[in-house]
């Protein structure tokens, strides 16, 4: 359903969205991810076509004359042809996907607020959906997030790959990705450079109850709400069973969730994306 409204709209508006093709006859489904660092090489096509045989799709190459911005054809005669096939594709989003039960090789699927996960031995295949999670609950589903979200990340990856390595493999669609299997270390590196948020966790909702040492930063009186801090600060925080609790770095070694070398080399690189992002 997906692909058939990414035809539609490109077919209402030329260049705009090119049409994706299914084509469960090409050899392989990877588009190798350009510039990947030496120490994240592609897969052997051969190997990848046996695992994923039946989600192929063609890539647009990038050497074909890039369509115009949303921007420029909004403000241009043809405003009401793109707005029109854009309403058209409102009830048109990736919300659920099942390729463990047609894809040999997948293992099984792991159901994420925003990505369905599938196990593909070595490899994951990560397909980011059309879902909107806010606040640790979906909400709803927008056309084309998934796409958007899936793309910005692998920029992303991409322009980063001088601090740190990656997984990324491949991204046979604009939906998915194809990493290699990794050890996950259970915390998330939240790094903070203002006194804002709204969340339970974040910097101004614990600083206005008087908290001052926050994930083991001692925070000064007096700050304000939006305020830019002195220095940049770390944040960590572990998963519990659907919510995210704060965690200093000296519980982090204590309870064995990484060790000291881990959890410096893990900060380091973390505070380097933030000031470089």
């Amino acid at each position: 359903r997906r692909v058939r409204g990414e035809r539609r709209m490109a077919q209402c508006i030329p260049g705009l969205n090119p049409p994706k093709t299914l084509n469960s006859k090409v050899s392989s489904i990877t588009q190798s991810f350009p510039s990947l660092s030496s120490s994240c090489k592609t897969i052997p096509s051969t190997s990848l076509s046996k695992k994923f045989p039946s989600i192929s799709v063609s890539v647009t190459s990038s050497q074909q004359q890039q369509p115009p911005s949303l921007e420029a054809l909004t403000s241009s005669d043809r405003r009401d042809e793109v707005l029109g096939a854009i309403r058209s594709s409102l009830s048109n989003c990736l919300s659920e996907t099942n390729l463990h039960l047609t894809v040999p090789g997948l293992k099984s699927k792991t159901r994420g607020k925003v990505r369905d996960i599938y196990d593909g031995g070595d490899y994951l295949v990560l397909v980011t959906t059309d879902r909107q999670s806010a606040f640790d609950r979906i909400l709803a589903s927008i056309p084309f997030k998934g796409q958007v979200l899936n793309e910005t990340s692998l920029w992303w990856f991409n322009k980063i790959r001088h601090i740190t390595p990656n997984a990324v493999v491949s991204a046979p669609d604009k939906n998915v990705t194809i990493a290699r299997k990794c050890s996950v270390f259970p915390v998330e590196f939240v790094v903070r450079g203002y006194v804002t948020g709204s969340t339970d966790t974040s910097l101004w909702t614990v600083y206005k109850k008087g908290v001052r040492n926050y994930c083991g930063n001692v925070l000064p009186d007096g700050l304000v709400k939006n305020q830019n801090l002195a220095a940049n600060i770390l944040t960590p925080t572990t998963k519990a069973a659907d919510h995210d609790v704060p965690v200093t770095p000296d519980e982090i070694v204590k309870r064995g969730l990484m060790t000291q070398a881990d959890y410096d080399e893990a900060s380091r690189k973390a505070l380097s994306l933030f000031e470089y992002g």
